[in-house]
């Protein structure tokens, strides 16, 4: 069994390395002078690479993956809503 050393960086150095990259660096350069491996540094570009919108907002990968599961929190709580308002409003002579 392997007791390979697991490396906890912090967001702040994630970012850091993301804005380098983004700078020009390669990927060779940054393994070297950071010891960050290859498929780390994929997964921190897919997770705070910034995406410029229409309006000028830029917003990260991380802020897409977080407002994505906030809006379906509103959505299943919206649905709820309107069954209790079927469930309490009284139903009209009409139907």
């Amino acid at each position: 069994m392997s007791t390979k050393k697991q490396n906890k960086y912090t967001p702040e150095f994630k970012q850091t390395i993301v804005n380098l990259y983004h700078s020009g660096k390669t990927y060779a350069q940054i393994k070297s002078e950071y010891g960050v491996s290859s498929n780390a540094l994929t997964n921190w570009l897919r997770q705070y690479s910034e995406v410029k919108l229409d309006d000028n907002t830029v917003v990260t990968a991380q802020q897409i993956k977080e407002l994505q599961k906030r809006n379906a929190q509103l959505e299943e709580e919206n649905l709820i809503l309107k069954k209790a308002i079927a469930i309490f409003m009284p139903h009209s002579g009409n139907d």
